[in-house]
């Protein structure tokens, strides 16, 4: 028997193993996949829940859920890979791989940032954890004034249009409870504006100051100044705040880091088509642990689960694996009042306005405000549990196609 070796059972793994057992002779190959937590959990929700919008039992599930018929569910931590010798050890046993897909993720470390464990999970929260996210709905639920600063500290990040998310919601969550005129919301980010691609990032702006929240670019935090409650960029700007939610450094799986199979941060790096490790034989990688330059989101994963698993197939088929990943992106952005954004997008086309996911039907709008886009929002919790995890299709193809979207000269004139 040869043996697949998946790590982390989370989004990309999950379908990733979905797809090889549906492609592979279980007389032939066993596909085992190795994780430490037996929740799954839906991390889109996370932003949803210090709003009361979602529940923390709205977001979790057993992963066993998940797991297709025929592969083999190891409860376990992974401490060590050895591409050479391909072995993973754990702490309850050692797997032998012919092929590993690495779908380790990746976590948040506000330790990173001085001074920001000194006041954590008091009046500096986060949502970009369950424990996080549910602190912050018990804090957010009685902050009636003051100044709310959401501060993103680095790139990348999981998921890097949630900030905007979250201000948008704010706004709304502040407004419906009374108390918006008595709060200032403000975005601090490293980015040059809203967002890392020029026209959204110009729509998100416009959309933030419709709303009178200000938006500080180009702002390198350094550490936290916890007694006056403030920020502090590398060249000594400051930015006051009374509620401090933080995107802290985003690191990948810290077993990347001890095996030397990641880059300081603990990403792997990897082929940006073809999704195969670039230092490594036999090693492919999926979901938040690449270091692929695209949005670390549910989508992506989806898409690039196409990818891994035909060019691990065409490895074991005897050929060369093909560069079909394009750096593909489709992201709902939640702008309040039951409206929101939908952007599309790859690694050389910026999001742009059109029609999605049917050309000049949609019935989503691209880069455009819509009711309809709100719901496509909430209607992917029950798209995620039901239909992604369980290895189903969607009508949604792994490459972007331009079909439906107005092109920039267009869109501009």
């Amino acid at each position: 028997m040869k043996n697949i070796v998946i790590l982390g059972s989370g989004a990309g793994g999950t379908m990733a193993a979905t797809l090889l057992r549906k492609q592979l002779d279980e007389k032939e190959w066993n596909i085992t996949i190795i994780d430490r937590d037996w929740q799954h959990h839906y991390q889109p929700g996370w932003l949803f829940i210090p709003f009361g919008v979602y529940s923390p039992s709205d977001c979790v599930k057993p992963k066993s859920d998940f797991i297709p018929q025929g592969v083999n569910f190891v409860l376990d931590e992974v401490q060590n890979v050895d591409p050479k010798q391909r072995e993973v050890k754990t702490k309850n046993g050692q797997y032998n791989y012919d092929w590993l897909v690495v779908a380790t993720g990746c976590r948040i470390m506000p330790d990173e940032i001085e001074g920001m464990m000194e006041d954590w999970r008091n009046n500096i929260h986060d949502y970009y954890s369950l424990e996080g996210a549910t602190a912050l709905r018990k804090k957010l639920k009685y902050f009636d004034k003051g100044k709310l600063v959401l501060s993103i500290a680095e790139m990348p990040i999981k998921c890097p249009v949630a900030p905007l998310e979250f201000i948008y919601m704010a706004d709304w969550f502040l407004t419906v409870n009374g108390v918006r005129k008595n709060v200032e919301i403000e975005l601090v980010t490293p980015l040059a504006g809203a967002f890392t691609k020029p026209m959204a990032s110009k729509a998100f702006s416009h959309i933030a100051e419709q709303k009178n929240i200000k938006i500080t670019p180009n702002f390198d935090i350094a550490q936290v100044n916890v007694s006056e409650k403030t920020i502090e960029s590398h060249k000594g700007n400051k930015v006051s705040y009374d509620l401090l939610v933080s995107i802290p450094p985003n690191f990948g799986a810290q077993v990347i880091i001890d095996s030397g199979m990641g880059d300081p941060m603990g990403f792997v790096n990897t082929d940006h088509f073809t999704l195969k490790a670039k230092d490594f034989d036999r090693i492919y990688v999926i979901g938040d642990a690449t270091n692929v330059p695209t949005s670390k989101a549910g989508s992506v994963a989806h898409y690039e689960s196409a990818t891994v698993v035909e060019n691990i197939i065409r490895e074991i088929d005897g050929h060369s694996p093909k560069a079909t990943f394009d750096g593909h992106s489709t992201c709902f952005i939640v702008t309040g009042y039951e409206k929101a954004v939908l952007i599309d997008f790859n690694y050389k086309v910026e999001p742009l306005p059109g029609k999605f996911p049917f050309p000049g039907l949609g019935p989503c709008d691209l880069l455009g405000e819509s009711h309809f886009n709100y719901w496509g929002k909430m209607m992917f919790k029950w798209v995620y549990w039901n239909m992604m995890m369980k290895g189903l299709e969607l009508p949604l193809e792994p490459q972007m196609t331009m079909a439906g979207k107005l092109r920039q000269v267009l869109a501009t004139a």
